[in-house]
């Protein structure tokens, strides 16, 4: 129990009220908050305290180029979705087992963006709530519980989905790999199996879809078939991998040809981030449509909205099991407007021909630099979705983990937020607002050839 003496802090109220002191806030955070929650540069975090655009700023209103919010879809608190759903949090917000017609127009609105198979709408909270429910649906469509999913891949925080995410449950204290998640290779032909280098001129897309495929013929020669396949469209965690040509082609059909549903999950890299197309999967061809497709961050701009897309056949499976769905705030009147507005904002500032525009500045100034720092093995990416990957050795491709981090530290001084990830730890991975503009595309390469130009004059590295 508290002190009799301990008075608590009042809730913040409004963005006028007074700040607490930085450190004051990182003791209550140390006395309050879980201890396994996560920050950004943990041994000296910042403390964002508003955002504007592509631009964050701490309690002393130091700006920083912000490299890392792929939630800030359209720019953090852009006035038209922050007006939307301040006017319709005025009128209405309320369980979503009320008709209302913000849920039923959303609806409408996101299945244009699909291939007409993809025609129904449930709208969840988190991208964790959208890929818990698409492995129900997939479950209650097959009759089967067995997931196929990537080597590296996140889908999610909640208990089924750290079940199909080597990237946690392969951590200490992870739990390991469960018996009904089967782990298929990482499309990844600069670093995985099958190398770019290695196989000139070759099918790389149908030979790591050929992982999948004998995955299946062992399921299936001990009496399982496939629930699911699920991948995120490019992989983020697992280091920005941008898969092969026809690989979700041959991958989709293998697990069709078992009896088995495709789900693509757009959690990260959905609403335009690669430029061309609305959803990256339509990146791998017209004809390659998934079952079901997952929604979230990019959807609000940082509000809670999500959803899940799926086929009319593969709704009716799961409706027959007699279960009724429902999500008290999933589809509430203010999500669904402010979910409207971001796509609003996407068509009428052409944000998608601006992700395509940027990216290929972003990407071409990135490789300007390879040539003058070996350091650099690789720069991948689609739109404003880019990743450097940092080597020992171009030859051997050994990933340099220590430069990574180097790096992040660097470029948090130069007032530029950055992630690193990949197995190694050692792929600097850029996915920020689509505001983000040419000029801000400058500054990220000056500053990362100022910081190689530093490391390669450190012995230690």
């Amino acid at each position: 129990m508290k002190e009799v003496n301990e008075k608590p802090h009042r809730r913040a109220t409004s963005a006028k009220q007074e700040q607490i002191p930085r450190q004051e806030t990182i003791s209550l955070r140390q006395k309050y908050v879980g201890p396994s929650c996560k920050l950004f540069f943990t041994s000296d975090p910042l403390k964002i305290v508003r955002a504007k655009g592509q631009y964050m700023y701490n309690e002393k209103s130091e700006e920083y180029l912000d490299c890392i919010n792929n939630v800030a879809h359209v720019g953090h608190c852009h006035e038209h979705v922050v007006t939307a759903g301040n006017n319709q949090n005025a009128i209405l917000n309320t369980n979503n087992r009320f008709l209302h017609d913000n849920l039923v127009l959303l609806a409408e609105r996101l299945t244009s963006t699909f291939p007409q198979e993809l025609n129904t709408v449930f709208l969840v909270n988190s991208g964790s709530e959208a890929n818990d429910l698409a492995l129900r649906i997939a479950r209650a469509h097959t009759g089967s519980r067995e997931v196929i999913c990537q080597d590296h891949a996140y889908h999610g925080h909640v208990t089924s989905l750290i079940e199909i995410s080597p990237y946690k449950f392969n951590l200490p204290g992870g739990g390991g790999c469960p018996e009904h998640t089967h782990v298929a290779l990482v499309p990844d032909v600069y670093r995985g199996k099958y190398r770019d280098k290695d196989h000139q001129g070759e099918d790389l897309g149908q030979k790591y879809a050929e992982n999948v495929k004998d995955i299946i013929e062992k399921m299936q020669s001990e009496g399982k078939k496939p629930s699911c396949f699920i991948a995120e469209s490019l992989q983020s965690c697992g280091g920005q991998i941008i898969p092969p040509p026809n690989y979700l082609r041959e991958v989709y059909k293998h697990v069709r040809n078992a009896g088995g549903i495709c789900i693509a999950d757009e959690v990260q890299v959905g609403f335009g981030r690669v430029g061309t197309h609305w959803w990256a999967f339509q990146l791998q061809g017209e004809d390659v449509v998934p079952d079901i497709v997952t929604l979230g961050k990019p959807m609000g701009n940082g509000f809670p909205v999500s959803a899940v897309v799926t086929t009319a056949d593969v709704a009716d499976s799961f409706k027959k099991t007699g279960v009724a769905y429902f999500n008290t705030f999933g589809g509430n009147p203010v999500s669904c407007v402010i979910a409207s507005a971001v796509m609003d904002v996407i068509e009428d500032e052409k944000l998608m021909d601006r992700a395509k525009e940027v990216g290929f500045y972003l990407k071409s100034g990135l490789q300007q630099l390879m040539e003058k720092h070996p350091i650099i093995g690789d720069v991948r990416g689609e739109g404003l979705f880019v990743g450097i990957d940092l080597v020992k050795s171009r030859e051997t491709r050994e990933p340099h983990t220590k430069a990574a981090e180097h790096a992040l530290s660097r470029f948090r001084e130069e007032k530029i937020l950055m992630q690193r990830d990949g197995p190694f730890e050692n792929i600097l991975k850029m996915k920020p607002p689509l505001q983000f503009s040419k000029e801000n595309a400058d500054r990220v390469v000056s500053v990362l050839d100022l910081i190689l130009e530093e490391i390669c004059a450190l012995d230690s590295y």
